[in-house]
């Protein structure tokens, strides 16, 4: 018995499936489609209270919903009526059974919507001071430098034909990335900040080709505008021609019209270099003998003969008053000068620490002395008692009547004996 190859009956009977095997097949056979690109009017768009924004993607023949994350939405510019081109993925909502385009990127097509796009962004960056904002000085020798452009081999290929012109073997590192259409905005910040963080790079080059302004929008938008300003190091412009100003051009350190005049700008030039050190080194050279010869006309004036005679005399003269010095030091002369100040008899009772403290004030313990003198005031008409022992006697009840005493005058001593003791109180002062 022969079995038929096909069984025509079974394959137009219907496959049973659940509703929810079914969602599940549709949802898989649209993530299938990957990431797409589609451009339409924007309809009704609506704004959630979470910042999501939600609105209908249509052209004559076709229309899909299209749901933009809060994320997304913050820079993209979405109005009703305007031409967009739509990055994202088909998605499937079991929910509500309906395809709809979950949003990565919302980009404006058309001359107008462009402009008003560029123009909205730069007021907005105007406000913040990103346009006026000091502009960094580019490094005359940079360790390394960086590169953002496209996989267009053109403008690699002019930057690295003016460094091999300028300076062959320069540290040149590329940083390839998507520079036009959607999403291009989000690559070209990933791959500024990879550039810049790369070691050694201490200025980085935005080179891309010339295009029209959709292709070009993406390096006037607000998130790449915000990089460039935030880059650690300082960022060249050399976006399109020499027509094209892209608002990264006038948020950038320094604006160059074609990626070969930002290499010029950016890239040493040997000979140039070669030049300036061979005329330092003939200014420093020149300098150096005109110095020379100068010294040698000066040291050729000098007497030397007189000069010798000056300085010997000085030198002498010096000798001689450090010799006075030294001999006033001399503790004999010191104290030859104590002697003839004091003019005391008992200066032989001087001993050198007596010498030392006495000598800073001779005049004033002159005068001390003879003011304070007993022989002045002996002079006045007081007399000086002693006793039998010798001392002085301070107090009368300190003798008995009877005890010989010793009287000194201002001229001469008496003789005496106690006949009569009398005591008085004595004031303390």
């Amino acid at each position: 018995m022969t079995l038929p190859l096909f069984d025509d009956q079974a394959s137009r009977a219907p496959r049973q499936v659940t509703l929810v095997r079914l969602s599940g097949e549709i949802a898989r056979s649209l993530g299938g489609v990957g990431r797409i690109a589609v451009e339409g009017e924007v309809y009704r768009p609506t704004t959630s209270k979470g910042g999501w924004v939600f609105f209908t993607l249509r052209d004559r023949a076709a229309q899909i919903e299209v749901k933009v994350p809060a994320s997304a939405a913050r820079r993209c510019r979405i109005a009703a009526g305007e031409r967009v081109s739509v990055l994202g993925s088909l998605q499937w909502a079991n929910d509500r059974g309906q395809v709809h385009l979950a949003a990565e990127d919302v980009t404006p097509v058309g001359a107008g919507a462009i402009a008003a796009l560029i123009v909205e962004t730069r007021r907005q960056l105007a406000a913040e001071g990103l346009l006026d904002r000091p502009r960094r000085r580019i490094p005359l020798l940079p360790v390394a430098i960086g590169v953002v452009c496209g996989s267009d081999a053109a403008v690699r290929k002019d930057i690295e034909s003016v460094a091999a012109s300028r300076c062959p073997g320069y540290p040149i590192l590329f940083e390839e990335t998507s520079v036009s259409g959607p999403g291009a905005s989000v690559s070209i910040v990933e791959a500024l900040a990879a550039v810049a963080s790369r070691p050694g790079v201490e200025v980085v080059i935005l080179a891309r080709g010339g295009g029209d302004a959709p292709s070009l929008l993406p390096w006037s938008t607000e998130e790449v505008c915000r990089a460039v300003a935030a880059c650690p190091v300082p960022v060249v412009s050399a976006i399109g021609h020499e027509g094209d100003r892209p608002l990264c051009d006038e948020v950038a350190d320094l604006r160059a019209g074609t990626p070969s005049l930002a290499a010029t700008a950016v890239l040493p030039d040997l000979s140039e270099l070669a030049s300036a050190l061979d005329a330092l080194l003939q200014r420093a050279v020149s300098a150096g003998g005109n110095r020379a010869e100068a010294a040698g006309r000066r040291l050729m004036a000098v007497d030397t003969r007189r000069a010798l005679g000056a300085g010997l005399d000085r030198a002498g003269g010096r000798l001689e008053r450090a010799g006075i010095r030294l001999a006033g030091t001399h503790p004999s002369g010191r104290l030859r000068v104590c002697q003839e100040r004091l003019g005391v008899a008992g200066w032989r009772r001087l001993t050198w620490e007596t010498l030392g403290r006495a000598e800073g004030h001779l005049s004033a313990e002159k005068r001390h002395l003879r003011v304070l003198s007993p022989h002045r005031t002996l002079q006045r008409g007081y007399a000086v008692v002693t006793g039998p022992d010798g001392s002085v006697v301070r107090r009368a009840d300190a003798l008995e009547p009877g005890d010989p005493v010793q009287v000194r005058l201002a001229a001469g001593r008496l003789g005496a004996a106690v006949t009569r003791i009398e005591m008085t109180e004595v004031e303390e002062s």
